[in-house]
Parts: structure tokens; C-alpha cells; sequence
């Protein structure tokens, strides 16, 4: 399997570096380009081995799964610049934000087999947790080939492409929420005496710890909570606290608000791009 990306940045590197890793495909198999940085595509190939071409015909002819990875806002010209060389055998990867493969199709210009996906930063460690959707025209097995792909970045899981809106609200941007509550409690930390190297360390493995029991007992976020929440006791008062102060609330507004915010820039961008197209 011979797979291209069209966009050289940190997500085409996490995937790339995941794929190779996990010994999905070799450093043969994949072929890079971008719009016009040569240094990075250096930098990619001497690090990781793969083959790096500004000849974006002979990239395209030669995969069978096309990534397109470049920025959102570049979507359209990277597309115009590789549509003559795509066909309908091949399949097509979106890791475009906000793009619909609706969109996608109409500026390819053709029914091609599109999967969109909604990966996140952690991919960079290999612990992504991806959202994957179908197209129109895409299969059941091309999802399972994306999910076989993606799964080499950590967790991937198939939705209905409308609901990539909600995924982007919680695992999406989901690490920055978590960023955010590292932040408060080391701040908490710091007001209660301690020194933040102490801080840092004992906050990153509270969280990885919890993360891992949330993984390996399966039991709910609130069946553990309660299970380390003694009535009385200091976590308890801790638990109480945060109850009064409306945080559960706050959750929930954040991840609308962010749920509705990639609504809008979905739209927008579709907007924009139909605009670009008619000019």
C-alpha cells in the first residue's frame, strides 16, 4: 500500500512516524510533499527515511491512500494543485478541519471515496484518540483500512460525520481542557507550599494515573470517583467545592460552546472556499 501526504506538517509527521513505528507500512511506501517548504521535506526525509518530491503528479500517481494534511485554509489550492492526477480508484484521507467531505468532492470535482477524520495532539506520543466518518462514496472497508491506520496513533473510532462537530468539542480540543485543569491544580499546588517541580510531577501522575484506571477497569468516571470519595473526608470536602462552583456546568458549557464552534467553522469555510471557487 502506497500512501502520499499532501501537507508536511505536525499531524502528517505523527501519522507518518505512527504508521512506520507500528511497522504498518515501510519508509518505501510513503511519499511527502507540500506547497513550497523544501526544508521541512528535507528535515522528513532525513529523519524518518521516506520520500520527499515538490512533483505532486508523480506523488499522487503512485499512492493508494492520499492524505490531505495540509491547513485548512490552504485546502483549496492544495486540492487544485493534485485534482488532475487523482482518480477514483484511490482514496482519500481528509485531516482538514472543519472540511466536510461534501466539500472536498466539490473541489476535486469528482464522487471520490473520502474518510474525514478528527485526530488530536496527543498523536505526536502515539496516544491520539481519532474520530473517523465516511463520505458518500467511501465503503465499510475503507473505513476499516483508516481505522487499521489511524489506530497506529492510538484510539480511533468510526461516527457519522455530522457528529465529528462533537468530537472536536471533547477529544479534539479536549487536551487543552486537560492542559487547563493541570494548570489550576498546580497553581493550587504552589498556594499550598509546594515547589512546582514537585508539582508538575505529582499533577502529571495523578492524571495519567486516573487516565489509566478509567482504561483498564472499565468501570464509569463516577463509580471511581465515588470509590476515592470517603463521606467526611478530604476529598469529599475537595468534591463539594467544585460541586458548588458549578464546574460539572462548566464542562458541559465548554464542550457546546466548542461543539457549536466547529459548526460555524465548518460553514465558514465551506463559505469561503465555494467563494475562492467561483472567483
Amino acid at each position: 500500500m502506497k500512501i502520499a501526504f499532501i501537507g508536511a506538517g505536525s499531524m502528517a509527521e505523527a501519522i507518518m512516524a505512527g504508521l512506520l513505528k507500528q511497522q504498518i507500512c515501510t519508509k518505501e511506501d510513503i511519499t511527502v510533499t507540500n506547497k513550497q517548504d523544501q526544508q521541512r521535506l528535507e528535515n522528513l526525509e532525513s529523519k524518518y527515511g521516506v520520500a520527499t518530491l515538490e512533483d505532486k503528479e508523480t506523488v499522487v500517481k503512485n499512492a493508494d491512500v492520499i492524505f490531505l494534511a495540509m491547513k485548512p485554509k490552504d485546502a483549496k489550492d492544495g486540492i487544485q494543485a493534485i485534482k488532475s492526477y487523482v482518480t477514483k480508484e484511490q482514496l482519500i484521507v481528509s485531516v482538514l478541519a472543519g472540511i466536510s467531505t461534501e466539500v472536498i468532492q466539490d473541489l476535486f470535482e469528482q464522487e471520490l471515496r473520502v474518510i474525514r477524520s478528527m485526530p488530536n495532539t496527543s498523536a505526536a506520543i502515539g496516544l491520539s484518540a481519532t474520530a473517523i466518518a465516511k463520505g458518500s462514496f467511501a465503503t465499510e472497508s475503507d473505513l476499516a483500512l483508516v481505522q487499521s491506520l489511524f489506530s497506529a496513533i492510538g484510539l480511533c473510532t468510526i461516527v457519522e460525520e455530522d457528529q465529528l462537530h462533537a468530537v472536536t468539542g471533547v477529544s479534539g480540543s479536549g487536551p487543552a481542557y486537560i492542559y487547563y485543569i493541570a494548570e489550576a491544580m498546580e497553581k493550587a499546588a504552589l498556594a499550598q507550599g509546594l515547589d512546582m517541580d514537585v508539582a508538575k510531577k505529582l499533577v502529571s501522575q495523578t492524571l495519567i494515573g486516573a487516565a489509566h484506571m478509567l482504561q483498564e477497569t472499565h468501570k464509569d468516571a463516577e463509580v471511581l470517583r465515588k470509590e476515592v470519595t470517603s463521606p467526611g473526608g478530604t476529598t469529599q470536602r475537595g468534591i463539594t467545592l467544585l460541586e458548588e462552583r458549578k464546574v460539572s456546568e462548566a464542562f458541559e458549557s465548554c464542550i457546546e460552546g466548542a461543539t457549536e464552534r466547529s459548526r460555524e467553522m465548518g460553514e465558514e469555510m465551506a463559505e469561503k472556499l465555494k467563494e475562492k471557487a467561483s472567483k
